[in-house]
């Protein structure tokens, strides 16, 4: 991978953080199952994991082609030569990692496999660490004011931050800032 690219390692990828959790999930559940019981809930259950899943593919396919758009890598080990913030990237700094994160609630419903959704919690946990903010050092140094102006409006996961107000404003200058925002 390129040297002035946000990961070093093949392994500092979605398919790895959460990939690798994700096979542990089936694995445990062919030794101890952990479903919903049957019923009529249950097709409730089937019908909002495939609702989820076709949110969550359809926030990568726009993610993935707001980025081809702009000429922009969907693989974090390849260098960024300009910030995407239009489309997609308007309500959501990561959304490949939230359409995929969502699909994979989506196929824990569907498949009634719910150490899918327990092991998303390590899984999210890596991401932070290990993806997230590496890329937000990254595109911080790379493009300075613009990112930060960007990451102050709209957030990690979902949605745009509101104006701040003075008080706000005044916890921000001191530097109260939560990591999971």
């Amino acid at each position: 991978m390129p040297k002035e690219a946000t990961h070093k390692s093949r392994r500092e990828t979605f398919e790895v953080v959460f990939g690798v959790p994700f096979l542990v999930s089936i694995a445990i559940h062919l030794i101890t199952p952990f479903s919903l019981p049957q019923g009529i809930f249950r097709w409730a259950a089937i019908a909002v994991g495939l609702i989820l899943m076709v949110v969550g593919v359809s926030l990568v396919v726009l993610a993935r082609r707001e980025l081809a758009q702009y000429g922009q890598p969907t693989d974090p080990g390849l260098p960024t030569s300009r910030m995407v913030t239009s489309g997609v990237f308007s309500v959501s700094r990561n959304p490949l990692y939230l359409g995929g994160t969502i699909v994979l609630v989506g196929l824990a419903l569907l498949l009634n496999v719910l150490w899918i959704v327990v092991m998303l919690i390590p899984s999210l946990v890596v991401c932070h660490y290990v993806l997230i903010v590496p890329e937000e050092r990254y595109l911080t140094a790379r493009f300075g004011e613009e990112y930060k102006a960007y990451a102050a409006a709209v957030h990690r996961w979902l949605g745009r931050k509101r104006s701040p107000t003075l008080k706000h404003r005044a916890e921000r200058a001191k530097g109260d800032k939560s990591p999971w925002l």
